[in-house]
């Protein structure tokens, strides 16, 4: 064994030492041996125990430690302490500028366990406030996290839009034709995308390959007759395709949908002319009406176009309100009136549903009873000032590991409506996971399940749970189901929705928001909405004020009986 691997395995014993309270004498010691056996000029595998304890900065204890490691592979206390440390703290333990003071916060106070809960908490402005943190200190760690995330090849689609949208603009302006369009999984709209796919219908341009050569962040990695392949400094691979004018939509149907829809597709059509004038041409050719682009995934977009009953597609424009949006009274950037007066001046919709955290979220400033019964007063002052518009009072209750929620009824009836989320002991079996879903679900306070399966895109699977019962039970419950429009999140996914509009289960569009610019990422919900087949009358919040009034006015109606 090297020295730079036994130095690096000894500097991870003494931050787990330090994270775990150990003697700090003894985890400098080790820190410093560390240090110093990553640059001794010998190898110290080939030393004796005798050899290794004379040398100053080694020391007989950490002599003794490198020889058990070279020996066994291994050190006893190493393996301890990870056994008591969650992989995920020791993934955060690497990201730099954290060392375990920090983590401990995040771990302990935050209730964060793996860098994909801690890239959320920083996209809600949570570790500003919490000890030794600050907003530089927050965007660092957002940094860090987003270039290990680029790392591996894969991007959130929210990561790469702006990018993206700025790359067409010019090459708009160079390729020399109005026939140009993204394709692949970035035009179907994807979660996550691999990179960027363009088609161009023209010959290869040699005034985009000068732009691409000359640009200070892009990179040409290949030049062919019909391609150019490049790369920007985050890593994301640009694919442009060239074609004659002639085949340009038969081509872009080809390269936007997804490997099943085009074999589908392909299997029912029987006579293709040599050019097509549009893709809806295309499909006429099959026998099918257009199908839009976000749907051309192989899962569900054929049986609707048999039926002709592919929906009109959800807009942002067909919003009503937003709901499941927090304020400072938890763990928001901004005040219960800002957030409002945004919603109502800027965003120009009619009501918002705020949901701060619950009591048990100590993390999130989570709102005692006493506080829940406060906000409720300041949102009725807020009302009679901004009518018509009309906060609407909700809470973002805790599921409990057993599944009941964290406050007595007696305060969950004060709420016009109530979203049910879990947000702690993600490790469950997949029985538990469902059952303790299903019970919160069944409580006759629940109008809403918040981001039903945990997962946290490119960083943390949701718990396992059987998607299928949950959905019966909201259908059986009046339940909606949000789709969480954090781009992190997207959850519940757009691959149960028809399962869902089926069963009769309303969807809400929520952006989770924790602070004014947190609204745009309703923008995401909406085209996750749109590729599950949402259309506006699926969607709880595309509701007029009058009809969500009514709505949340009956549910709580049928409790009181």
């Amino acid at each position: 064994m090297e020295n730079k691997p036994i130095s690096r395995i000894l500097r991870l014993l003494a931050q787990l030492q330090e994270l775990h309270g150990e003697n700090s004498f003894k985890t400098k010691s080790i820190a410093n041996a560390a240090l110093a056996i990553g640059k001794l000029p010998f190898d110290v595998a080939s030393r004796s125990l005798a050899e290794l304890s004379a040398v100053q900065v080694i020391g007989k204890s950490v002599a003794a430690k490198v020889r058990e490691l070279v020996e066994t592979g291994t050190m006893k206390e190493l393996d301890t302490l990870l056994e008591q440390t969650p992989p995920g703290i020791v993934e955060i333990m690497s990201i730099k500028g954290l060392g375990p003071k920090k983590v401990l916060v995040i771990w302990k106070e935050l209730g964060i366990e793996n860098t994909g809960e801690l890239f959320y908490a920083c996209n809600e402005n949570r570790l500003i406030e919490a000890k030794g943190f600050g907003l530089k200190t927050q965007e660092d760690i957002k940094k860090a996290i987003e270039f290990k995330m680029a790392s591996n090849g894969r991007f959130l689609y929210a990561h790469v839009q702006g990018f993206a949208a700025g790359l067409m603009e010019e090459l708009r302006k160079l390729a020399g034709t109005e026939l140009l369009s993204f394709t692949g999984a970035f035009r179907r709209k994807a979660e996550i995308v691999d990179g960027l796919d363009i088609l161009v219908g023209a010959a290869v341009s040699e005034a985009v390959l000068a732009w691409l050569e000359a640009s200070e962040d892009l990179q040409v990695l290949e030049h062919t007759a019909g391609s150019i392949t490049a790369e920007n400094g985050s890593g994301v691979k640009i694919y442009i395709r060239f074609c004659e004018p002639e085949a340009y939509f038969r081509e872009l149907v080809l390269q936007t949908g997804s490997t099943e829809h085009l074999e589908e597709l392909s299997a029912r059509i029987k006579d293709l002319p040599a050019a097509v004038e549009s893709e809806e041409a295309y499909y006429q050719a099959a026998g099918l009406p257009f199908i839009e682009p976000e749907l051309r995934e192989g899962v569900f977009e054929f049986g609707l176009a048999e039926q002709n009953a592919l929906p009109e597609l959800i807009r942002y424009e067909d919003l009503r309100g937003t709901l499941h949006n927090h304020s400072t009274w938890s763990d928001g950037a901004n005040t219960l009136e800002e957030m409002a007066r945004f919603c109502k001046d800027e965003l120009k919709i009619e009501y918002l549903g705020i949901c701060d955290h619950s009591k048990s979220a100590f993390y999130a400033k989570g709102l005692s009873e006493a506080r829940v019964l406060a906000q409720h007063a300041e949102i009725d002052a807020l009302n009679a000032q901004l009518a018509p518009f009309k906060i609407f009072k909700g809470i973002e209750s805790d599921i409990l590991f057993d599944g009941s929620l964290d406050y007595p009824l007696e305060i969950l009836a004060t709420f016009d409506f109530v979203v049910a989320s879990i947000h702690s002991v993600f490790k469950m079996s997949e029985e538990k996971a469902t059952s303790r879903l299903i019970t919160a679900i069944e409580n006759p306070y629940t109008t809403i399940l918040g981001h039903p399966t945990g997962r946290l895109l490119l960083s943390r699977s949701g718990y396992p749970v059987d998607i299928r019962k949950v959905i019966d039970a909201c259908a059986a419950n009046g339940v909606v189901i949000e789709i969480n429009a954090n781009p992190l999140r997207l959850d519940i996914d757009w691959r149960w929705h028809q399962y869902a509009i089926g069963k009769g289960v309303m969807l809400s569009v929520n952006p989770d928001a924790h602070s004014v610019r947190g609204f745009s990422d309703i923008h995401y919900g909406i085209l996750a909405a749109r590729k599950g087949g949402v259309a506006k009358e699926n969607c709880l919040n595309a509701l007029s004020l009058h009809d969500i009034t009514m709505l949340f006015e009956g549910r709580r109606s049928k409790i009181k009986g």
